[in-house]
């Protein structure tokens, strides 16, 4: 009775997560106690974000609880010391959650240390003494502890499974050897193990190989999302800077508008005082002539007529020096015009703006698309540039084709000087696709940064990219390597770009579409479409219109 009360007494105040007696008891808002150190480290395990919780009852805690010593608990708890309650010996381990508990223990049972497979029971170190010291259970088979030992006895035969069997893949026993399983390609179980053993470290291997992978790509992929929240808040910054400085000088416009009304309303007003005035007085002095005529004193007539007459000339000049009024018509014929240059501007800019931001992807693959209905859906309008134009290049076709023939451009920073090339005025970014249809000796259809050297042909350095196109064969060229193409000749080239996987594609389209070349690279800029043409005469390159 007394080591059952004792039992009671160790249960009552034990710490559920340390499993032995409170050391410096506290006791949190739903009553539960725990040792101040243990529920300490139980929370400081937390991510701080969480809501701290009680180990037993779960219920929540915001904010988290300050601890303080149950100075009660702790005097009850040394007073049951006084009476033989004892913290638990540090092998004396009780079983937890994951833990195989003894099968002989009664109340709160201590951790199985070994599972006999004759016995089909788990033993605690106590319990387990009888199996080294009694002869009885001298032939009984100790293993790991197992919440299952009985799985390791053949059901057929109540035998230990000590062999395997690859013919049916299964475990068995020295009966099952000889019988059902006679003729099979058996060995012993720890045999199976070794060679399942090295098969199971090369799986490992494999693995923590691809967990590595995959750590890398999430690395990949976080810098990535902050990149793209970088670059997304500069272009919102960007564009606001823009539309604030449209905003800022239609503020300005508006400030000196009303300025101007303000000092033209104002003069008026000040004229129109004289002016009332003016006739005012000349009313006061019409009443007088009038009364002076009605008068039939003649003396008195001609003695006040000379100065009821005269008029004020100065008045009267001034009147005939008012101006018309000004009004601001010049002004809103101005600000029209700008009205109509920005419509222009935006009918033009503002579908390759929208399309850019739809395209912004991730570093993901993408597969090129199988048809070209699908990489139709990828189209983009292109023009030439024309300040990039050589000055023997002819563009026509709205900025879209280009022949061979003297020109006099104007001198500009971003012309061609070494070679009859040009380049587009839209930057590609993104999922783009478009088609060159050319015919003469040979043309190079390219990709280019926008600062590739005007000195330099393309595909001649590491900023551009190029196909050359002849009668009877084709050309890859980069950073002055030339690739030989296979692929069947066609006037009409279709290129692919997948921007942000690095991708670019050649393609030649005829009834079908070819691949000739593919380019698995990383694009650190926007990219700009480039023509160029190999001979003088007779050839031309030209962007097609797909929608």
């Amino acid at each position: 009775m007394a080591q059952k009360g004792l039992q009671l007494a160790r249960e009552t105040f034990s710490c559920s997560i340390c499993l032995d007696l409170l050391k410096d008891p506290v006791t949190i808002p739903c009553g539960h106690s725990y040792c101040m150190n243990c529920i300490k480290s139980f929370w400081d395990e937390v991510d701080e974000k969480q809501i701290q919780s009680c180990p037993q009852c779960r219920q929540t805690f915001t904010p988290r609880p300050v601890l303080q010593k149950n100075t009660i608990l702790a005097d009850v708890l040394e007073e049951v010391k006084k009476t033989g309650l004892q913290p638990a010996p540090a092998d004396l381990c009780y079983a937890g959650p994951e833990d195989v508990a003894c099968d002989v223990c009664t109340g709160r049972k201590l951790r199985a240390l070994k599972s006999c497979l004759v016995c089909l029971a788990s033993y605690c170190e106590k319990h387990l003494q009888p199996h080294f010291e009694s002869p009885t259970f001298g032939k009984h088979k100790l293993v790991e502890p197992s919440e299952k030992p009985q799985e390791n006895i053949c059901s057929r035969h109540d035998e230990v499974m000590k062999m395997f069997c690859r013919t049916d893949q299964n475990c068995i026993c020295w009966h099952c050897c000889e019988n059902e399983h006679k003729g099979h390609d058996t060995v012993s179980a720890a045999a199976e193990r070794t060679e399942r053993q090295g098969e199971l470290e090369v799986s490992r291997q494999k693995i923590q190989q691809r967990i590595q992978d995959r750590e890398k790509d999430v690395k990949v992929l976080q810098q990535e999302a902050e990149a793209i929240n970088r670059s997304a808040d500069e272009a919102v910054e960007d564009s606001e800077k823009i539309f604030c400085l449209i905003q800022k000088r239609c503020s300005d416009v508006k400030q000196q508008v009303r300025s101007q009304q303000e000092t033209e309303v104002s003069r008026v007003k000040e004229l129109q005082e004289k002016l009332e005035q003016e006739i005012t007085e000349l009313k006061r002095k019409d009443a007088e002539l009038k009364q002076l005529s009605h008068t039939e004193d003649h003396t008195h007539f001609l003695h006040n007529y000379p100065s009821l007459s005269a008029l004020n000339v100065s008045t009267e000049s001034y009147i005939l020096n008012i101006r018309p009024l000004r009004y601001f018509d010049d002004v809103t014929a101005a600000v029209s015009e700008v009205k109509h240059k920005l419509q222009d501007v935006l009918r033009e800019k503002w579908a390759n703006i929208a399309l850019t931001v739809t395209e912004v992807d991730v570093l993901l693959p993408q597969p090129d698309p199988k048809t070209r209905a699908g990489f139709l859906k990828h189209a983009r309008e292109i023009t030439l540039d024309p300040n990039t134009a050589h000055t023997k290049v002819l563009l026509s076709e709205g900025n879209r084709k280009i022949t061979s023939e003297l020109q006099s451009y104007p001198s500009h920073p971003d012309r061609f000087k070494a070679c009859r090339q040009v380049l587009s005025r839209e930057s590609l970014t993104g999922r783009c696709y478009w088609e060159v249809k050319w015919r003469g000796e040979g043309v190079n259809v390219a990709v280019a940064y926008k600062n590739i050297s005007r000195d330099s042909e393309f595909g001649s350095n590491d900023e551009s990219w190029a196909l050359n196109c002849y009668k009877d064969s084709y050309t890859f060229k980069y950073n002055y390597v030339y690739t030989p193409v296979s692929g069947p000749w066609s006037g009409r080239v279709g290129v692919y770009l997948d921007h942000s996987a690095g991708v670019l594609s050649f393609y030649s389209v005829s009834e079908t579409m070819t691949l000739l070349h593919r380019v698995q690279t990383t694009f650190t800029k926007p990219l700009y479409a480039g023509l160029s043409l190999h001979y003088w005469y007779g050839e031309t390159a030209e962007f097609c219109e797909l929608k």
